[in-house]
This record gives structure tokens, sequence and C-alpha cells, in this order.
């Protein structure tokens, strides 16, 4: 999606407000099991970077099979570009931008409306609270 970056959900002054004709349908799909495949040994080591970084990024909590199997594809290219010899200014283009498709910069992502967030420090439940209140009127707590 070309354009500027827009700001952080948090950073609007309010949230956007959706005007009647601006208001989409969304057709829903079922997810299916997802297999990500094991990068190639031979990729240029920028490729097999790049690939062990998007497993354990935000952003692949939405990949399905068909976006690993890209993904894949594209870091040949790119594991290809970067051993040969000769390299086209265009041809790195055209993987970067490739690669923008797979939200994989937190540009990529804003512009399509998805922010990866820290996740919330887990509390304790309040059956835990109650037992450690239990035990310390009983004298029992540490």
């Amino acid at each position: 999606m070309p354009g500027p970056v827009p700001n952080r959900e948090a950073d609007l002054a309010r949230p956007r407000e959706r005007k009647g004709s601006d208001v989409q349908p969304v057709t829903k799909g079922v997810l299916r099991e997802v297999k990500i495949p094991n990068a190639d040994r031979d990729w240029h080591p920028i490729a097999r970077r790049l690939w062990d970084s998007l497993k354990s990024s935000g952003q692949a909590d939405f990949y399905q099979n068909s976006d690993w199997a890209f993904a894949y594809s594209l870091c040949e290219d790119l594991s290809f570009y970067k051993k040969s010899g000769k390299r086209s200014g265009q041809m790195l283009q055209t993987i970067y931008s490739a690669f923008e498709r797979l939200l994989v910069a937190e540009g990529d992502r804003r512009r399509v409306r998805i922010e990866l967030h820290e996740p919330e420090p887990e509390e304790q439940s309040a059956a835990v609270l109650a037992i450690a209140d239990y035990k310390k009127e009983l004298g029992l707590a540490e």
C-alpha cells in the first residue's frame, strides 16, 4: 500500500471513525495448520538470518503455508542475489518490494493497520491471590 506510514493507533487523537461508504464487508475463511519449512543450508548468511527472524517475528502469527512458501522463495532469490558477483539494483529493489507484501518491516505493517505490541505482563489469578491471603491470615505465609 503506497503512501506515508500512518501513525500508531495509540498516537491518534481519536480512533478513526469510519463513514458508511468506507465500511467494506470482510470475507472470512478458516486458518489451516501451518508447517514452516527449514531454511536451505546453502543460503547466503543474510538470507538465512532473515528467514530465522521471520519465524520468531510477531507478523508470523498471520502467516499461512502460502506465505511461508512465498517467503522461502524470496529468501532463495535474496541468497542468489547476495552470492552472485554481478548485482542488479533493480533485482534487489524487486526482492525488497516483495518482502513488503509479507509485512516484514514495521512501516509495512502500519500501512495495513497491523501493530505489534509488547505482551501484557502476566498477573496472578484471583485464586492464587486468595490462597496467599488465606495463608497469611493463618500465619503460614513465608
